[in-house]
């Protein structure tokens, strides 16, 4: 059996006037793309049998192998020209690429281009209660109801993601602290940071309100995971417990 060292070295196929079409069910289990990926991880895989994972399957008398192989040759093994290929380009010029390959590859690679953008996107970092109130005040400052989210926070007190608990009426909503729990730890949560509305106007914490933020302190405590503040949002400002000296 050919190894697959014999056809592919630091990513460039290498051409050999007797090599044979090879398919992904002739190879080792621990030479098939999908297998070595669960294995060593993605980062293993050559440029081909990446492009062969997105391609799923090769046509009659061409494995998926050598369609990926052919591809990459087409674009003098630049990722960076093949990315530039349109869905209807990627049908006409390959042949064994139909609608179905051309989208998911197009697709793919428009995927990779907003992924390498978005990891230049500073995260937000809360470090007041301004910060936080601009971060949520467009989401909750109109409502005529009530909502309850949580800011879960690194240590640097950089937003890790922001999460809907719960959704009531006007008059207030159901909060399970045990899930907020969960969430925290779920997230690997550092700190979280509470946040409600109140849609009537009035700013001030209500003695359940009080009563909730001390629960989930309380909770929070036992799983190291710091309360840095509640907020309470209105149509026209807000009330933050950190800034009263009441956490």
């Amino acid at each position: 059996m050919m190894n697959q060292t014999d056809i592919y070295q630091d990513n460039t196929p290498i051409s050999h006037s007797s090599q044979t079409s090879i398919l992904i069910r002739d190879l080792n289990s621990d030479e098939k793309p999908r297998e070595k990926a669960g294995r060593l991880g993605l980062e293993s895989l050559t440029d081909v049998e990446l492009l062969a994972l997105l391609l799923g399957s090769g046509m009659s008398g061409k494995s998926v192998l050598d369609l990926a192989r052919e591809i990459l040759q087409d674009n003098d093994n630049k990722l960076s020209r093949l990315s530039r290929m349109s869905i209807a380009e990627l049908k006409k010029k390959y042949k064994g690429v139909g609608t179905a390959k051309a989208t998911l590859l197009a697709a793919a690679m428009t995927f990779g281009a907003r992924v390498q953008k978005s990891l230049s996107v500073i995260d937000e970092q809360m470090v007041s209660s301004v910060k936080v109130y601009n971060y949520m005040r467009s989401t909750l400052e109109r409502l005529n109801y009530e909502e309850f989210w949580v800011i879960h926070l690194n240590r640097a007190n950089m937003v890790l993601t922001k999460e809907l608990i719960s959704r009531g009426g006007i008059a207030g909503t159901a909060v399970d602290i045990k899930l907020i729990a969960k969430s925290a730890i779920d997230h690997l949560s550092s700190g979280i940071i509470l946040i409600h509305n109140h849609p009537s106007g009035n700013m001030q914490p209500s003695g359940q309100d009080d009563n909730l933020t001390r629960r989930i302190k309380d909770i929070c405590k036992i799983i190291d995971v710091k309360v840095q503040d509640h907020l309470i949002i209105g149509p026209t400002g807000y009330y933050s417990y950190c800034d009263n000296g009441r956490l």
